[in-house]
This record gives C-alpha cells, sequence and structure tokens, in this order.
C-alpha cells in the first residue's frame, strides 16, 4: 500500500493495483476525511504464491496424516528393527544382553546319613543360596541362508557373589552320585561283576555319603570313578574328568545353535532350528520329545501376532524343551506382559501328560511330577522335578523330611512382553535329583533303599532389565502407541485448518478484487486502530491545526455539500466511521 500527495487538501492511496483519493475537507465546524472511489475495477483476482504454498502445504499435511492414522506403519517398522541381523538394536540385545542374570544354587544337606542307612526318612536341609553371576555373550555368530537363521555359540562366566550368598565353603553331605551310579546298573550287569564291583568298593573304601564344601559340588573335585569313566567310556558317553553339578557350564560351549532369525515370518522367532547340524534332540527316540524348537531365553515369538497360548523353552542341561502356558496379561514396569506358567502335567507321567509317553524307559516307572533326563546325563540315573516336589505326586514329598513347597518360590514362570516378544522377567528353577536303584550285591551301598533322592535345585533368570533396554521397550510399547494417533490427528487437524484459512482469505481477496473500495477500507481502518495512520503522521497540517473537530460524513450533510459540486459525491465515501472517532481523537490527545 502507497502514499502519495497529490495536492495540499488530498492524498492519492494505491492498494490491490488500484489508486484512490483520500481527500480532505475544511469546514468552519469539521474537518472531514473523504475517500474517492476508483473508477476502474479488476477484470479478475489473483491467488498469490504465498497463499497457493499453504494450501498445498495443507493439502500434503492432510493426505500424511491420513495415511499415518490408517495403516499399521509403526508396527511394521517395530517389527522390522526387531528382527535379528547386524547392528540392530535386537541384535545388539541378543549378542550381549548386558543383564544381570543370576543363577542360585540350593543343596539339600543330609543330616542323618546314618539313620538313612537304617531305615529312617533322609532329613533334608536347604542350605544356600550360592548365587553365581552368569555374563554370557554370544561367539562366532554366522547368519545363514537369506538371514533366515543364525549360528553362534554361548560363552558364559559364572562368578560368585558373596554378598548374596552364604559361605561356598560350607561343608555338605550329600550322596556319593558317582558311586550310586555305578551301583544302580549293577543289578544288570550279573551277580559275578556285582561282587566284582564290591570287593573294588570296598578295597577302596568308597562310602554311600561324602562330604564335600558347596563350591566344590557345584564346580568340581576329583573323583577316582569319576576319571576312570573320562579315561574309558566311549567318546560320545564321555563324562568330565572332574565331578561337578554346573562344572560344564563356564566358558565357550562346544554346541553350536542356530536359530531363526524373523525374517521369514514371527510365528517362529527365536526359536532353535539345530543343534550342532541336527534338528531334533538325538536322547529321545520320538517327537515331541525329539522336537528342539524352543527359545533359548532371549526372544519369543511375540504372542500378539501368533495368538498362541503357548511357548517353549530349551535349556541343554534339561535335555528338552519345556512348555509354558498363557495364564493372564500382567504389569512390569509399567509395560504390558503376559504371564506364562510351567503346566502341572509337564513332567511326570503319560496319564496325565500324552507328550511324556516318549520320556519314558523300560526300567521307570512314570511318576507325576518326576522326569527321566539320563540320556543327556552320561547315563547316571538323574531325574529333574520342581523344587521341593512342587505340583508332583505326594509320595515323593512323603519320603522325606525337611521340604516346604511353595509356588512363589518354586515355580517356572516368564513375564514377556506380548508386542515384542522380549522376557521382562523369567525364572527356570529345576531340582536335580538321583534315583538310586538297590544294589544288595553290592557292600558299601547294601543298605541304601530304592530311592529317590533330592540332591539340589537351581534358579535361572532375570528379574531387571537394563533401564537402557527397559527404555527402549516403554518407548517402543507404551509412548510410540499413543503418541502416533495423537500425531497423526494433529496432521489432519493443522492440515484442515491451513486449507480452510487459505481459502477463506482467498475468497475475501476475491471479493476485494471486485470492489477495491472495500480493501482499501479496511487498510485504513487498521492503520487507524494502530494508531499510525499516514494521515496522522504525514499529514500533520491536516490534523494538528484542525483536531478539535472530527465529523462523519453521513452525519454532516450540509459538510460534503460545503466541500464538493453534486458531480464529485457519487465518488466519495467517508473512511472513517462512528466506531473509530474516539480513538482518533485520543489519539490526537
Amino acid at each position: 500500500m502507497l502514499w502519495s500527495n497529490v495536492s495540499p487538501n488530498s492524498l492519492a492511496l494505491y492498494a490491490n493495483g488500484f489508486w484512490a483519493n483520500i481527500i480532505t475537507c475544511h469546514t468552519p465546524t469539521a474537518t472531514i476525511i473523504l475517500l474517492a472511489t476508483p473508477t476502474t475495477a479488476p477484470s479478475a483476482a489473483k491467488c498469490k504464491p504465498d497463499r497457493l504454498a499453504v494450501i498445498i502445504i495443507g493439502i500434503v499435511t492432510l493426505i500424511l496424516g491420513i495415511v499415518l492414522s490408517s495403516i499399521p506403519w509403526l508396527d511394521y517398522f517395530i517389527l522390522k528393527n526387531l528382527r535379528l541381523w547386524n547392528d540392530t538394536l535386537s541384535y545388539h540385545y541378543w549378542q550381549r544382553p548386558g543383564v544381570i542374570r543370576l543363577t542360585k544354587v540350593y543343596i539339600y544337606n543330609v543330616t542323618n546319613p546314618d539313620g538313612f542307612l537304617s531305615g529312617e526318612k533322609p532329613k533334608l536341609q536347604e542350605v544356600g543360596p550360592f548365587v553365581y553371576r552368569e555374563d554370557m555373550e554370544k561367539v562366532n555368530v554366522k547368519f545363514h541362508e537369506n538371514n533366515l537363521t543364525v549360528s553362534y555359540q554361548h560363552k558364559k562366566i559364572l562368578q560368585f557373589v558373596p554378598e548374596l550368598s552364604i559361605d561356598k565353603n560350607t561343608p555338605i553331605v550329600t550322596p556319593n552320585i558317582p558311586l550310586l551310579t555305578l551301583t544302580s546298573l549293577s543289578p544288570k550287569l550279573g551277580y559275578l561283576l556285582s561282587k566284582t564291583i564290591s570287593v573294588v568298593l570296598t578295597a577302596a573304601k568308597f562310602k554311600p555319603f561324602i562330604n564335600v564344601t558347596a563350591d566344590q559340588l557345584v564346580f568340581g573335585y576329583d573323583d577316582a570313578l569319576v576319571s576312570l569313566a573320562h579315561r574309558f567310556y566311549p567318546k560320545h558317553m564321555r563324562p568330565m574328568e572332574r565331578m561337578g553339578l554346573l562344572l560344564g557350564r563356564n566358558g565357550t560351549l562346544t554346541e553350536v545353535s542356530t536359530i531363526k532369525t524373523g525374517y521369514n515370518g514371527m510365528e517362529q522367532f527365536g526359536y532353535i532350528d539345530s543343534l550342532n547340524g541336527m534338528d531334533h534332540l538325538p536322547h529321545w527316540n520320538e517327537p515331541p520329545c525329539t522336537s528342539i524348537a524352543g527359545s533359548e531365553g532371549s526372544f519369543f515369538p511375540p504372542r500378539d501376532i501368533t495368538k498362541s497360548d503357548m511357548v517353549h523353552v530349551y535349556d541343554k542341561d534339561l535335555c528338552r524343551i519345556i512348555p509354558l502356558k498363557y495364564v493372564e496379561r500382567v504389569q512390569k514396569d509399567g509395560i504390558d506382559a503376559d504371564l506364562f506358567r510351567l503346566p502341572n502335567n509337564s513332567y511326570g507321567d503319560s496319564t496325565n501328560n500324552p507328550d511324556n509317553k516318549c520320556y519314558d524307559t523300560n526300567d521307570y516307572e512314570a511318576i507325576r511330577g518326576l522326569q527321566n533326563i539320563s540320556p543327556c546325563q552320561y547315563g547316571a540315573p538323574v531325574y529333574i522335578s520342581n523344587p521341593h516336589f512342587y505340583d508332583a505326586h505326594p509320595e515323593l514329598l512323603n519320603e522325606v523330611e525337611g521340604l516346604e513347597p511353595r509356588r512363589e518360590k518354586h515355580e517356572t514362570y516368564f513375564k514377556i512382553q506380548p508386542k515384542l516378544g522380549v522376557p521382562l522377567e523369567g525364572k527356570v528353577r529345576i531340582q536335580l535329583n538321583l534315583k538310586v536303584t538297590r544294589a544288595k550285591d553290592v557292600y558299601p551301598v547294601r543298605d541304601f533303599r530304592d530311592f529317590v533322592f533330592p540332591v539340589m535345585w537351581l534358579e535361572e533368570g532375570i528379574s531387571e532389565l537394563t533401564p537402557a533396554i527397559k527404555r527402549w521397550i516403554y518407548l517402543a510399547t507404551v509412548i510410540a502407541p499413543n503418541a502416533v494417533p495423537v500425531g497423526s490427528y494433529l496432521l489432519i487437524a493443522g492440515g484442515a485448518f491451513a486449507i480452510v484459512f487459505s481459502l477463506v482469505r482467498a475468497y475475501k481477496s476475491y471479493m476485494f478484487a471486485r470492489d477495491p473500495t472495500l480493501e482499501i477500507l479496511e487498510m485504513g481502518r487498521r492503520s487507524l486502530r494502530r494508531g499510525s495512520s499516514f494521515v496522522a503522521h504525514q499529514q500533520h497540517k491536516l490534523m494538528l491545526h484542525h483536531r478539535d473537530n472530527y465529523a462523519l460524513l453521513r452525519t454532516m450533510p450540509h459538510a460534503m455539500s460545503a466541500c464538493m459540486g453534486e458531480a464529485d459525491r457519487e465518488d466519495v465515501q467517508p473512511i472513517i466511521d462512528s466506531s473509530l472517532r474516539d480513538n482518533v481523537i485520543s489519539m490526537e490527545s
């Protein structure tokens, strides 16, 4: 908008491509400001470039908001980064979790070994915990077959945590596992060989119970029978050089595992595909006992995708996969999680669970809650159960003294995030038992009756994730699902507002273009409201000398007649209305 002096009593105003005259008229009673309407009107309104840009941006924003609110792009983004591949967030979490993984060991101390040999119930005293922190990483990682699977080896280092444990040198009285393993096999060897074994063991002064420290029982002690077995047993059945319940857990494991990365579907995500090149467990004869389709504990198939109420965990030391059944939806640190528990018929006889039939052997009488794992324990009659015979047949618990099964302390469970399949918390609790068969022809153990003897139980798992992993999960499962819809709706609202606002402005411009006087009047009124009118500041001769009287043209027809002739009246309009009069007067004051 431009202003120009035409004469001492008039100004020229340029706006929207047209000139209009501002005429001042002085009368004895008032000073009148008039607008002369232009005589030429534009042929058409033009759309300004900046307004067109706003409309385009609004359309793009609106479309983007609609698209983002219509497609599950967030789920796609999460799943894309959840699949295992080099340098992804999930890969770093899987390859070296960084979580505090603890192994707690509880050992049963036999307080009446002589009384047991005389026919009493064994009196067991739980000693522990002995806590070990497990630093774990996956080494020799190699991706295969278009990233569908990845192979690796476990590297584990168990470090004793004294502040969470009792003294690891605590003395323990426990069954002599190597001796009882040998004597339990002797009835199958015949009378003559059994007597030979009896003479040798008697001469070497072997006893059915031994005194060791907790650390020795867990991480190994020298034993003559184990040394002999290591030297003469076939290679595929050869035990370690020393006797130790967790001896094979330290260092890089020889077993090569291959798991599914999720690139061909999340239904088997994180499940084992092969072990040492085999797609089944060689210890059993038929499925489902031979199945290895279970998680090693880092990832599970997301339940939001699979809709399945069962997941499985594989543990090398258990010689099988463990089923976990969905129970309910819970929360862990403000994050949704699915609670899975071990079904009470997982271990034991096929009467309660037909899938257990393939675990039964000819010389084993199946009992609810007791599972044979001797094929992968070098033939030793080792059986697993829940700690303290929780959920097992009452007969097992009645045979001993000192056990008190409790769900909150002895059950196996996992809390798994349903969208990601990441375990937020999980505990695997297993009791190792020695099933002894009486060998009446072997003198050192002749009084050791048929018995399922609890030796120890352990708890493995995690209670908390690291803060970094927890923040990532919280962002992906809590913040993002709530923030993304809000952002999409804001984009839709913002885009719609920009389009409507620009169209309204364009309509007003079109109307002003048809009658430029309207726009000029509007500009003049804005200028007067801001107190910065050119008339007030540049034409001070009009305002300073005649500030006393201002009046509207429509209220003073006689003044207009005094200022101009009849021919000019049709082209003149007042630009000061009654609502602005007081503002002008106060401005001049």
